[in-house]
């Protein structure tokens, strides 16, 4: 079963209560040991030292364990105290991640069925008294906050590791609770656990006064990262601003609605501001397809509008249709695909363009990377010029850096390229690229290549032998079709990798920041720069992700049987959730109406709130071992016991696929000579061929350029906003707690809305909707966008 998603205070890690009792009430404290259940110190320090990250580290502390059984009487005659800092020592060098998740499966799975009915029924009469109840115990708080979770309590005395970076030092912090004396078991077994304070103050070896300062809060604590702002520019801006204020009454447009994030923008907005004044949604016609019914069936079947249909039920479509218009167009085309009169209505009436449209294919065909990502923003450009008011906010990514390590910072520049080279002109970088293009295609329809396809249809196996005529030439028309796909696929990668981007996707996005910097000076434009964006923590609800996006791919072969990731575990992967980047469109698309935006914006975590690369592996793991511990069956029982762990380059080609597959083809040279019907390990060898290929597509991101994107922009925008809009509008990732986010939101979402695809089955069913944005005696009106047509009332 599926984890549930936890409350997003939890994932944002809104700090913990200060450490010590609320002063409301004596504090009744409780001992775990003998009224609850029989803890013992080792059982689950071996637990965890038996499911470290790597073989050989399990192995070498499952040995230290079984020294310390031999030498555990001896030692606790001589000094329980010290005993019990001797046995801890053991996991040093583990983290406070893994500490974390295996505390609280050892709760869930070893010590919740040995609970004892008659000391939890004491203790919860006891708590429905009013009294504020204090656990202490022996164990970790690792193991004890699940615990407390579990009982309802708020306190707790327990032993506590020192970490450092996130890494336990192997120390325990004052005060040491001490194992219970030899007869406690005889003793100290019955069903109330109650203590005075001058018990628990001899058992911790502590003053009485002092024990009340030992009591921390049974929360998991995360540190919130703040900062004071500080301006240096000499543009300091000391007037508050609203975002309800900026945006009220407001005409948008939105291009790229179909999109991820577009789709999280849309809705989002329509609950958080229903007194915007209209959206506009630019939606390209697909053949027979128009653009309203492409907006309907995704309002019809998109999880992302449920919180809509929710809250205002079949009232929706009346509410839509006070709020949004869908325009058919092409963003691709001069002057959006619109006829004369449309565009000329819109340029008068819009405040803002909201672009957030893109290919975010790493290496598609040059032609579709240059129209959606490059042609469609000269366009809007110049649709924005011949405006009377309207601002653009233009979605791009941070990834336009390319090749460089450091710091990046907001700033917007005119033919950037990551090597720097002497020249460079990013405008006429597209042109050729055009050129490129044109060549391509008309290289495609040379004599040379006929043939070449020609030969290729004709000794062609199966179907396509022997074939004739219109048969013959039906398939070289298909062969030049993938042909020249194939052919400007490798040229746009070619030429970004000899630019020092690492793929075409960065170079298309970053030749059209180049042409806004350029052509756009003097409009009221802002171009954001997103990272890795991922799933949600809030809104529209938490959990909710879609497609095959950049890390699914990754995270899901993190959850098999491979290990060695090729990494640098120093550098920091920049992901960020969708809502936190569409609430920093919202706060930019504001001050661009208000005019007091800047050119750039960095939507980013790498250096407010860093997760490095060996972090997010290790989270990736532990939140997989969370959804299999939950499973049946000895496949699973194998696969949680598989970590992942980040290895060198060199280390992968030698011990992981690449060498895997070299091994394969030397089986299937052996095998050759044999009279076999099919050649063994054609499958096998296919599959790590495909591996291959994933991780080169992702090593710019997982082992090549250490980037820390700067958002300072966002954050003293974030930091203007009036106080009453900070919860709903401000930019939070500061908070955001990374191991709530990835065991119990991020991973457990790829696993319902992505995995299934990269699987080939089908996503969850879900309940049939109807959505008509058109009433049934909706009038036909012409939107003057080439001669499409939508119904109002």
């Amino acid at each position: 079963m599926e984890p549930s998603i936890h409350n997003c205070d939890a994932i944002r890690g809104v700090p913990s209560a200060p450490s010590g009792v609320p002063e409301v009430g004596a504090p009744v404290y409780w001992r775990v040991e003998g009224s609850l259940l029989d803890l013992t110190v080792v059982r689950p320090v071996a637990f965890f030292t038996w499911n470290a990250q790597t073989f050989l580290e399990r192995s070498v502390r499952r040995s230290l364990i079984f020294v310390m059984a031999a030498l555990r009487p001896f030692l606790y005659a001589a000094d329980r105290k010290f005993a019990t800092r001797v046995v801890h020592s053991v996991l040093r060098g583990i983290t406070r991640d893994r500490l974390d998740l295996l505390g609280e499966e050892y709760f869930l799975y070893k010590l919740k069925p040995q609970l004892k009915p008659d000391g939890v029924r004491r203790l919860r009469e006891l708590e429905s008294s009013g009294a504020d109840v204090v656990l202490v115990s022996q164990g970790l708080d690792h193991v004890m906050r699940p615990l407390a979770a579990h009982l309802g309590v708020s306190w707790l005395i327990a032993n506590r590791l020192e970490f450092r970076h996130g890494v336990a030092t192997g120390r325990l912090l004052e005060p040491v609770t001490r194992p219970r004396g030899l007869f406690a078991r005889i003793t100290g077994s019955g069903p109330d656990g109650q203590r005075d304070a001058e018990s628990i103050a001899r058992e911790l070896d502590l003053e009485v006064r002092k024990v009340r300062s030992a009591v921390v809060p049974a929360e998991r604590s995360v540190p919130v990262l703040e900062r004071p702002i500080v301006y240096f520019d000499g543009q300091r801006r000391l007037e508050r601003f609203s975002v309800r204020r900026a945006l009220s009454g407001k005409h948008v447009m939105l291009i790229g609605v179909t999109g991820f994030i577009g789709k999280v923008w849309l809705a989002n907005t329509l609950l958080d501001l229903p007194e915007i004044g209209r959206i506009y949604l630019l939606i390209r016609r697909q053949k027979s397809n128009p653009a309203e019914r492409r907006f309907e069936k995704m309002v019809e079947e998109s999880p992302v509008f449920d919180p809509l249909f929710e809250r205002y039920g079949g009232g929706l479509p009346e509410f839509l249709r006070g709020k949004v218009e869908v325009i058919e167009g092409d963003v691709t085309q001069p002057g959006l695909g619109l006829e004369r009169d449309a565009a000329r209505s819109l340029q008068k009436s819009l405040h803002i363009i909201i672009n957030s449209s893109g290919l975010t294919d790493f290496n598609p065909d040059l032609r579709d990377a240059l129209a959606t990502n490059t042609d469609a923003a000269v366009n809007i450009v110049q649709f924005v010029r011949g405006s009377e008011r309207t601002g653009l906010l233009h979605l791009s990514t941070c990834y336009v850096a390319g090749e460089q390590d450091g710091r990046v910072p907001e700033r917007l520049m005119e033919d950037y390229n990551p090597r720097h080279l002497p020249g460079f002109d990013a405008e006429r970088e597209w042109r050729s690229l055009h050129d490129l293009v044109k060549q391509a295609e008309a290289k495609a329809e040379s004599s040379e290549v006929t043939a070449e396809l020609k030969t290729r249809a004709q000794e062609k196996e199966h179907a396509a032998k022997d074939l004739r005529g219109a048969a013959l030439e039906n398939q070289i028309r298909k062969n030049r079709i993938r042909w020249l796909k194939t052919y400007l696929t490798e040229a746009g990668t070619k030429r970004a990798r000899e630019l020092g981007w690492p793929n075409t996707y960065t170079l298309t996005k970053s030749l059209a920041e180049s042409w806004i910097a350029k052509h756009g000076a003097g409009l009221p434009i802002a171009v954001v720069r997103p990272a890795i964006v991922e799933t949600s923590v809030a809104k529209p609800f938490a959990g909710w992700n879609e497609g095959i996006n950049t890390s699914a791919s990754l995270s899901y072969l993190l959850g098999t049987y491979f290990r060695q990731l090729p990494s640098n575990e120093r550098k920091r992967l920049d992901i960020i959730p969708v809502d936190d980047v569409c609430n920093g469109m919202t706060l930019i698309a504001a001050a661009i109406i208000e005019g007091r935006h800047d050119r750039l914006y960095q939507l980013a975590t790498s250096a407010t709130n860093p997760c490095d690369m060996g972090r997010s592996i290790e989270l990736t793991s532990l939140a997989h071992r969370k959804h299999y511990r939950a499973q049946e069956g000895l496949e699973s029982w194998l696969r949680l016991r598989f970590d992942a762990i980040p290895v060198s380059k060199t280390r992968y080609e030698r011990m992981s696929a690449p060498a895997q597959k070299a091994i394969v083809k030397s089986i299937q040279r052996i095998m050759a000579p044999l009279p076999l019907k099919k050649t063994p390990l054609v499958k096998t060898e296919r599959n790590l061929e495909r591996l291959e290929k994933l991780i080169q597509l992702f090593e710019p991101f997982i082992l090549l350029n250490e980037h820390d994107f700067t958002a300072e922009n966002i954050e003293k925008l974030s930091h203007a906003l009036v106080a009453e809009e900070q919860a709903g509008f401000g930019y939070h990732t500061r908070s955001l707690d990374w191991w709530e986010y990835w065991i119990n939101v991020h991973i457990p979402a790829l696993r319902r809305w992505t995995y299934p695809l990269i699987e080939g089955r089908p996503l969850e069913a879900r309940a049939p909707r109807s959505f008509k944005l058109a009433p049934a005696n909706g009038e036909t009106a012409k939107t003057g966008t080439n001669g499409a047509t939508w119904r109002y009332s």
